[in-house]
């Protein structure tokens, strides 16, 4: 009799599995939401054809690399899984976390949150991840069966060749749930700014990867049981050297620890200063927005943290605010383009884009939130949404084919 129940659970499971579709989930870095306007995206205006497309995909504050790409895989608000910026102090140890320290990047300590690959794998759905932030921990538990350590100048023809040998592999070893990541749109974004040729030509070098991706998958007889998921973690905004403020410099006659991107500062003053030095940074507060810890705003969602400084100041779209030190390697190597900013601005917005068997077919929407990417990937999977992330699937659901 056990033996025969095993035989039909079995027959059953794997029958679902064979019934379920395989997901790639691209992040295009910092690929604002309107780049795909510029004409110059074949692939992704044929992708909107056969499938979703959103008018942008709304970040969570701060609009930063690392932060968003585990809001994006986690459905949890910054706050909540930890990654509270691209670096760090933990207020407690001193302990420093930054996207460039590898030992940090694969320290678990810091990742508050259950990430997709995590609740997949636990539900015996294979993943993979190509560089996606969050996914080479060194605890087995909590990253992909497949997964490589960043590696910055590996070609993206490489990357797809990758994925393309993941799916490839026998039907028991082949993921089911693949992420990838590529830089170049975002890199260029800093270097040249959002509207600068350069960054039109990183537009369209990665809509061409995805024109790849999609006839390599064609080639393996996986496209119509593929679907295919782009989007950002961020936008970009112009900058410049003339719109800069100085906070140290406004702080001179005290004690502050100060971290932060420029669009965005966390400042910690000594226990019985705070006050005055919120006062002093509220009395200059042109081309920025100052606010006590508990006074943040609600729809930032950026406050229930330890790490989380004090006073939070956010500068106004295209602004920076530097230290001393700051201002210096600012005006040599600033760049013209950033993120890190209000969320609520349209420039800080990426895209969104899927089709595949799930999806409905030529079906546009307004903006959609990125913390709702994790229930929208249960629901494709039929895996249970806990009530402890942030995302709702009701806010995205809709973009679903009723008989997914």
């Amino acid at each position: 009799m056990k033996k025969l129940l095993f035989i039909i659970f079995l027959t059953a499971f794997l029958k679902v599995q064979s019934q379920t579709p395989y997901t790639i989930l691209i992040s295009f870095d910092g690929f604002r939401w309107d780049y795909s306007e510029r004409e110059i995206t074949p692939n992704l205006d044929k992708l909107a054809g056969q499938g979703v497309s959103a008018l942008s995909l709304r970040p969570c504050f701060p609009t930063k690399t690392y932060p968003n790409h585990l809001s994006i895989i986690t459905g949890c608000y910054i706050e909540k899984h930890g990654i509270i910026a691209n670096s760090f102090a933990d207020p407690l140890t001193g302990e420093e976390f930054s996207l460039s320290n590898r030992n940090t990047v694969q320290n678990e300590k810091w990742y508050k949150a259950k990430t997709f690959w995590e609740l997949a794998e636990e539900n015996g759905i294979k993943s993979a991840s190509y560089f996606f932030p969050g996914s080479e921990l060194k605890n087995p538990k909590r990253r992909p069966s497949y997964f490589h350590y960043y590696d910055h100048n590996l070609p993206y023809e490489d990357r797809i060749d990758g994925v393309i040998d993941w799916l490839k592999l026998p039907i028991k070893e082949r993921p089911k749930f693949i992420s990838l990541y590529f830089h170049e749109t975002d890199s260029y974004g800093h270097k040249y700014g959002p509207d600068a040729p350069e960054t039109n030509i990183a537009i369209a070098l990665l809509d061409s990867m995805l024109g790849i991706l999609m006839h390599e998958l064609e080639n393996i007889d996986l496209r119509d049981s593929t679907n295919i998921i782009v989007l950002s973690d961020h936008g970009m905004t112009e900058i410049s050297t003339e719109r800069v403020v100085n906070i140290e410099e406004l702080l001179n006659e005290y004690e502050v620890k100060i971290q932060g991107e420029k669009p965005f500062m966390l400042i910690e003053p000594d226990g019985d200063e705070i006050d005055e030095v919120y006062e002093i940074l509220k009395l200059h507060d042109e081309h920025y927005s100052v606010y006590k810890k508990q006074k943040i705003p609600e729809w930032f969602h950026y406050k229930n943290n330890n790490a989380i400084s004090s006073i939070l100041v956010v500068a106004e779209n295209g602004w920076s605010l530097v230290t001393n030190d700051w201002l210096e390697s600012f005006n040599k190597y600033a760049g013209k383009g950033n993120h890190g900013y209000d969320n609520n601005h349209f420039d800080m917005h990426g895209i969104f884009y899927a089709a595949g068997p799930s999806f409905k077919n030529n079906y546009k929407t307004g903006t959609v939130w990125n913390i709702d990417i994790f229930p929208l990937l249960c629901e494709i999977y039929m895996l249970p949404v806990s009530e402890n992330i942030d995302g709702k699937s009701e806010r995205i659901n809709f973009i679903l084919k009723e008989n997914k």
